[in-house]
């Protein structure tokens, strides 16, 4: 199965910000862990600090077309995008948000997800292990 991995705003700076929110791992770690420990899925990453470059590239997939899933995590961009939710909302293949941190026990403003209405699940605070539920998760709903 060919899962597409997305990740938002400041996510590439894993292992250099708030260790005690996202964990001291980087995301070449993160990339590395998933394709080790589930080695019968391709997956492909793509990251992006800004808003239309995350909406172009979901919007890409719609049109390839070559993806059975998404697992995502859009960072800040969660509690304000309504472009990113709208350019989800054109795939129908699962998706899952996921989050290192959870967001329920942090400040309010990252209570709410904007994004999460147009995915099947959200999977928040389990660090690093969040994207290997989520693959689990996805491996559910298609069947795999």
């Amino acid at each position: 199965m060919r899962i597409i991995v997305i990740n938002g705003p400041n996510l590439n700076m894993l292992g250099k910000r708030e260790a005690d929110h996202y964990g001291t791992g980087t995301m070449d770690e993160l990339m590395k862990s998933l394709k080790e420990n589930h080695p019968n899925h391709t997956f492909e990453f793509f990251q992006s600090n800004h808003e239309g470059e995350l909406v172009d590239f979901i919007q890409s997939l719609v049109v390839k077309n070559y993806a059975e899933a998404i697992i995502a995590n859009f960072g800040g961009l969660t509690h304000t995008s309504v472009s990113i939710r709208d350019a989800l909302a054109l795939l129908d293949i699962p998706k899952i948000e996921v989050h290192l941190s959870n967001i329920h026990a942090r400040e309010e403003f990252r209570h709410t997800s904007r994004t999460a209405g147009a995915c099947n699940g959200v999977i928040a605070g389990f660090g690093f292990h969040s994207y290997h539920l989520a693959v689990n998760a996805v491996e559910r709903l298609v069947g795999d």
